[in-house]
């Protein structure tokens, strides 16, 4: 499955529909919830034959789509699901929350049936709401099998549709790269490349801190209220997409040129928490985990392979002897090796340990030592968003045993 966002561009008057709707999902929500919590023996079939009876009650609900009202009973249920998976888990967690924010549900989700796209025409047609104008920048491939209208904070409408596809692997490149992931550079490897870290909250901080002000001297709930609180969605929007960007191409830039990729088993949670203030911001600005998850959706879909590895001393170590120094300070950016006597970037002698790692444990391969260059050839990240990092000339891989 696989999922494609368009912005769609609903009347008024569709606009006024769809917020009743999600009103009118976000009511029956809350009666499902108390049902469950009043006889605790319901089951999922249970619920769903309530909606029925919940329908003679208040007849406004015939007014919506039925299965956008059956995916409701469904995504409650998910919830549950998901509490209990947490609870066994071992993680403390409460009761699941009554939606009381008139704001709280956000999407209408028809699943199967209740939808058709005419491309040629560029509509979207949805029962109980019309044809609505669709902005279709690219062409969807595969069979599409549901679709969901989703409301920004902000104010602006997409149609996410969800589509079942066939994975389109590329050709076997024969090259293996270890990346290391960090703030001072977001991604040193091991063909040495180092990616500048955009940190793109750093360069919007203060214009959102401006709007943040401006906002906390309105009225709550006033038209000059209601503009600088979507001048500030907006401005979130646009870091969320500017982020999205800039992970989304570098990982495809590893996924077109290298059949597998070495990262080491990160934990950002656990980072931020043990981290300085200074740095957990920027740790949490540089979305490492979302990072990790887009190359390895994209890398599945193209048939290439990621390999996780544990990160301990991997920083620490020699990649030319082995030699595990005893202390290595993150203010310390170069790492001089006692034994051997080798001097390198201390990302860059951290990626070939980790490509040597994930072909040694996680391949079952062995690797030769590597050889590296004093410090890496540092990628501004303009050159991944402007698509110029594809350009970059690419020396062939070295030989390896096995």
């Amino acid at each position: 499955m696989r999922s494609y966002r368009f912005r769609i561009y609903p009347s008024k008057a569709q606009q006024e529909r769809m917020l009743q709707h999600m009103e009118l999902c976000r009511w029956l929500y809350n009666e499902l919830l108390r049902a469950i919590r009043e006889n605790p023996s319901l089951r999922r079939t249970d619920t769903q034959r309530l909606i029925v009876e919940l329908k003679k009650e208040k007849p406004e609900l015939k007014e919506v789509y039925s299965k956008v009202l059956q995916m409701v009973n469904h995504q409650l249920w998910n919830n549950l699901t998901v509490l209990k998976v947490l609870k066994k888990n071992g993680h403390k967690i409460g009761k699941l929350r009554y939606k009381t924010s008139p704001n709280s549900w956000k999407t209408l989700n028809y699943n199967q049936s209740g939808f058709k796209l005419d491309e040629g025409r560029k509509r979207l047609h949805l029962s109980k709401i019309g044809e609505v104008p669709i902005k279709l920048h690219r062409k969807i491939k595969g069979r599409i099998k549901g679709v969901i209208i989703k409301r920004t904070k902000s104010g602006k409408w997409y149609a996410i549709f969800q589509v079942e596809e066939e994975p389109e692997p590329l050709p076997k490149t024969g090259r293996a790269v270890g990346i290391d992931l960090g703030v001072a550079n977001f991604v040193v490897d091991s063909d040495g490349n180092a990616f500048e870290n955009p940190l793109f909250l750093e360069k919007s901080l203060e214009r959102i801190k401006k709007i943040q002000r401006r906002l906390s001297r309105k009225q709550k709930g006033s038209k000059n209220w209601e503009k600088e609180r979507i001048k500030l969605a907006k401005a979130y929007e646009k870091l969320t997409n500017q982020r999205n960007d800039f992970l989304h191409k570098l990982a495809l830039y590893y996924v077109r040129n290298y059949d597998i990729i070495v990262v080491e088993s990160l934990k950002p949670k656990n980072m931020v928490e043990n981290g300085h203030r200074s740095l957990n911001r920027r740790l949490l600005d540089s979305s490492l985990g979302a990072f990790i998850r887009i190359l390895s959706d994209k890398a599945e879909r193209a048939g290439r392979r990621v390999v996780f590895v544990e990160p301990a001393y991997t920083s620490r170590t020699c990649s030319r002897c082995g030699f595990v120094v005893e202390e290595l300070p993150l203010s310390e950016r170069v790492f001089r090796c006692p034994k051997c006597g080798l001097v390198m970037d201390r990302d860059l002698n951290a990626s070939f340990n980790i490509l040597r790692r994930g072909l040694d444990e996680g391949l079952g391969r062995p690797g030769l030592p590597v050889e590296g260059r004093p410090l890496p050839r540092v990628v501004p990240f303009e050159a991944v968003i402007t698509g110029q990092v594809f350009l970059m000339k690419q020396e062939a891989p070295p030989e390896r045993p096995g």
